[in-house]
């Protein structure tokens, strides 16, 4: 038997523990992808350091930020003293590996370190009690805590809670009516069908009311360097906003405007943001929001902003274009919006003031100006949304108890 045949028939058993630690670095991964894992390290020759190191990163890493992270992850697990036996040529080259000092490298590390320090899910641990008088201390704290400051498993937790969080909007009065004994309206045409069944001799008058429903919501999320931390926790957020209702429109600006909508409609998580960072192609760079706010209102706003549509900006207000375009294209979007709604992770800081040229530029044409930077910024958000805005909306004519049944009355005269 080969060296590489005998090694390969040892390290299945260590895929399994690789991706269950990738898994507590912040790198999804299933079943599926361990198959492909096994597979793939048949066809190389996993005695040299290259063909086994980018045949896994083949398989586990699909997003671009989660390259530095299995570069951390995979020299700290394969460097332990339990796998060295596996490949000593392999584990004397990763010894020679060094840690990048840059700072998405120190963060990858803080990740791959914390993940080390959590005990192993293959030991079966013994049932102990939980003290769950702190509890909701815990909860408070997660809810306050900045998306930028977050752990690994705050991160993995906030994920879940926005997984589970529903924006409340309060409904708006439309032009369709729908069937209400108690409404304002007569149905002609449904009163006429009804009088049928009786060969005309009564009449009974069927009644409509103005049909209600939420507003359409159209997001403009920045995904520039400076919002790179933000975005992509708030993905997860517009993930699931989108897969809990319908009329929900989603789009990424940095140099420039991708709609993304169609890949957050996918129920998977994983799948819709991998999907989406295969989409995107100016994540993490540069910002031009007056650029993209003009490419929306020319290609996107008539077919969006309709039947009072909500829309929410989120975004820091830098850009490093000219702010003539930007104070214009603001203001084109705040005309054709029922409510314009500015997110900006900046207000955190108690001093903030809008000093920067873009902030100005928009300021002045948004209906709410709102933080947005951890979980409780969120929930304060679907609280504001279930308030009514401006002078309110303005009740439907509903006729009272004695003017319908007078009407009632005269439309069975009329018949007899």
């Amino acid at each position: 038997m080969s060296l590489a045949a005998h090694l390969a028939g040892h390290l299945a058993a260590h895929l399994v523990g690789f991706a269950r630690f990738l898994r507590g670095v912040g790198i999804p991964n299933g079943p599926g992808q361990v198959i492909q894992a096994r597979r793939a390290l048949g066809v190389v020759d996993i005695t040299k350091r290259d063909d086994f190191y980018w045949a896994l990163h083949s398989v586990f890493v699909h997003r671009g930020e989660h390259r530095e992270l299995f570069r951390q992850a995979f020299g700290r697990f394969w460097r332990d003293p339990e796998r060295r036996a596996l490949n000593p040529l392999l584990a004397e080259m990763l010894a020679q590996s060094t840690v990048p000092e840059s700072a998405e490298g120190a963060d990858s590390l803080r990740r791959v370190t914390e993940a080390s320090a959590s005990p192993s899910t293959d030991e079966v641990e013994p049932e102990r009690e939980i003290d769950m008088r702190m509890t909701g201390s815990a909860r408070e704290v997660l809810a306050r805590r900045d998306f930028e400051q977050m752990s690994v498993e705050e991160a993995a937790e906030a994920k879940r809670v926005m997984a589970r969080l529903a924006l409340p909007f309060r409904e708006i009065t439309t032009r369709r009516r729908r069937p209400d004994s108690f409404g304002s309206r007569v149905d002609v045409r449904a009163t006429l069908r009804a009088s049928l069944r009786s060969c005309g001799d009564l009449i009974p008058l069927r009644w409509t009311s103005p049909r209600q429903r939420p507003p359409a919501l159209v997001t403009l999320c920045d995904i520039s360097g400076s919002m790179s931390t933000y975005s992509r926790m708030l993905m997860h957020f517009l993930h699931a906003l989108t897969n809990d209702r319908d009329r929900v429109h989603t789009f990424l600006f940095g140099t420039r405007l991708t709609n993304v909508t169609r890949f957050l409609k996918h129920r998977d998580v994983d799948v819709a943001l991998s999907g989406l960072s295969g989409a995107v192609e100016d994540w993490g760079g540069g910002t031009r929001i007056g650029a993209s706010l003009e490419t929306f209102n020319r290609l996107w706003s008539r077919r969006v902003l309709g039947h009072g549509a909500v829309v929410l900006l989120i975004t820091d207000g830098l850009d490093r274009d000219g702010t003539e375009l930007l104070a214009k294209e603001a203001a084109r979007l705040k005309r054709s919006c029922r409510r314009l709604i500015w997110l900006n992770p900046l207000l955190r800081y108690e001093g903030f003031a809008p000093l920067a040229a873009g902030v100005k530029a928009i300021l002045p044409h948004v209906d709410e100006f709102r933080p947005v930077h951890n979980l409780e910024s969120l929930a304060e958000l679907g609280r504001a949304l279930g308030r009514p805005f401006g002078k309110g909306q303005p009740r439907p004519n509903r006729l009272s108890s004695h003017e319908r049944s007078a009407l009632n009355r005269s439309g069975s005269a009329a018949t007899a």
